[in-house]
C-alpha cells in the first residue's frame, strides 16, 4: 500500500473522526511527509504497512540533525497516532513506535507581558492610518478575550451578542463557546466596525468576517504575527510577542486577580482543566499571598 493513498485515508480520520482543527491536521501532514521524502532520498522501500523500528530511528536520527527536542517529541508523537491508526484500521498488528521514547523536554511557558507593556503597544499604533483603529480592537481583543490567533481571524460580525455581553468563537475542531466581553472591548470594535470597516469595499466572501485587510479580504494568520511584531518594535519592547502572549496573559492576569480557574478554563476553550494549569505560571510569592488571605487558619 502507497504512502499517498493510506496519508489521505488518515487525514480524513482526523479531520472526520477526531474533529481536529486543520492546522493540525496540516502539522501531521507535514511530518509524515518529511518521513515520506526520508524513504525516497535513502532509497527505502518500506511501505506504511512495512516499515520497522530500525528505519524509523534512521528518520529520526536524521531530522535530529536540523530540529530541536520539542519538534523531535512532536514529530515522534505523530508518528505513534499514525500506526495506532493503521493498527486500527486492520492494516498492522504492531506499532513500530512502541519502543521509540520521545526526547525529555520540559514545559515552555510563553511570554507574559505586563497591563502597562500592552499599553505601550497600543499607544504605538498610528491612529491616524486606515488600519490604526482595527488594530486596536485586534490587540484589546486578544487581550480581553484570550482569544486564539485563529478563533480572531475567524470571528464574524454574527458572532458578536454586545448586548448579552459575549462573543460566540469557534475553536479547536470547530467547537463553539461564548466568551465575556467588556464594554471597554465592545467599545473599540464598533469603533472600528462603524467607522472604519463600514466604508470598506469588502469582498463577498468576507461580507460577515470582522477583522479585513486593506483589500477587503479576511486577515491571515501571519499578518497578526507581523502587526505585533512590528508594534513591539515601535513600543521599543525586547520580549518575543506573539498573538499567543496575549492569551497567556490574560489568563495569568485573571488567576492573579482571582479568578476561579474553572471560570478561565471555559473562557480559553480547554477541554481539560490540566491544560489550563500549564497557563498559569504563577510564582511562589503570589502562592503565599494566596494563602495567607484566603487560609481559615492563616494567624
Amino acid at each position: 500500500m502507497k504512502w499517498e493513498y493510506i496519508l489521505k485515508d488518515y487525514l480524513t480520520y482526523l479531520k472526520l473522526e477526531r474533529g481536529l482543527s486543520v492546522n493540525s491536521i496540516s502539522s501531521y501532514e507535514l511530518d509524515l511527509i518529511k518521513l515520506i521524502n526520508f524513504l525516497k532520498v535513502k532509497s527505502i522501500s518500506a511501505s506504511p504497512l512495512t516499515i520497522d523500528q530500525e528505519t524509523l530511528q534512521l528518520f529520526l536520527y536524521e531530522i535530529a540533525k536540523e530540529l530541536n527536542s520539542r519538534s523531535r517529541a512532536r514529530i515522534i508523537s505523530g508518528l505513534k497516532s499514525f500506526f495506532n491508526y493503521l493498527i486500527f484500521e486492520d492494516y498492522r498488528k504492531d506499532n513500530p513506535t512502541d519502543l521509540i521514547e520521545a526526547p525529555k523536554i520540559g514545559r515552555k511557558l510563553p511570554e507574559t507581558i505586563s497591563v502597562e507593556e500592552i499599553d505601550e503597544l497600543i499607544a504605538a499604533i498610528d491612529l491616524t492610518k486606515t488600519e490604526g483603529e482595527r488594530n486596536r480592537a485586534i490587540i484589546e481583543t486578544l487581550y480581553g478575550c484570550g482569544l486564539r490567533v485563529s478563533e480572531l481571524t475567524n470571528l464574524r460580525i454574527s458572532d458578536l451578542y454586545f448586548e448579552e455581553g459575549f462573543i460566540k468563537v469557534t475553536g479547536k475542531g470547530d467547537k463553539q463557546r461564548f466568551v465575556p466581553i467588556s464594554d471597554y472591548n465592545i467599545k473599540y470594535i464598533t469603533i472600528y466596525k462603524d467607522q472604519v470597516r463600514a466604508h470598506q469595499e469588502i469582498k463577498p466572501e468576507a461580507s460577515d468576517t470582522l477583522f479585513l485587510n486593506r483589500r477587503g479580504a479576511q486577515l491571515t494568520r501571519a499578518m497578526i504575527f507581523t502587526i505585533i511584531r512590528q508594534l513591539a518594535e515601535k513600543a521599543n519592547i525586547r520580549k518575543k510577542i506573539s498573538p499567543h502572549t496575549f492569551r497567556h496573559s490574560f489568563a495569568t492576569h485573571l488567576l492573579e486577580n482571582g479568578a476561579d480557574l474553572r471560570a478561565i478554563q471555559q473562557m480559553l476553550g480547554h477541554e481539560s482543566i490540566t491544560t489550563t494549569e500549564i497557563y498559569m505560571h504563577m510564582d511562589r510569592t503570589y502562592l503565599r499571598e494566596v494563602l495567607e488571605t484566603y487560609h481559615p487558619k492563616k494567624t
